[in-house]
């Protein structure tokens, strides 16, 4: 059983976290509002999708160097 579980938990393998959870919560409590549990790693894939969109322009750019303006 337990090697079911240590399977299951390979194969869901998450992304690195590359939001800081404590400053965003601090912004979202200062404007009134509260953060669900789901907030965080959704924002998190955003911000993949955000990168790897960029990192491609960056690429078909012929640059190695993400930009501003890549974003």
């Amino acid at each position: 059983m337990a090697k079911k579980k240590a399977a299951a938990k390979s194969a869901k393998k998450e992304k690195e976290m590359l939001v800081v959870a404590s400053k965003v919560k601090a912004y979202v409590k200062s404007k009134g509002m509260m953060t669900s549990s789901e907030a965080l790693p959704a924002l998190n894939e955003c911000i993949y999708a955000m990168l790897d969109a960029a990192l491609a322009r960056t690429g078909a750019n012929k640059r190695s160097t993400l930009k501003p303006q890549d974003m």
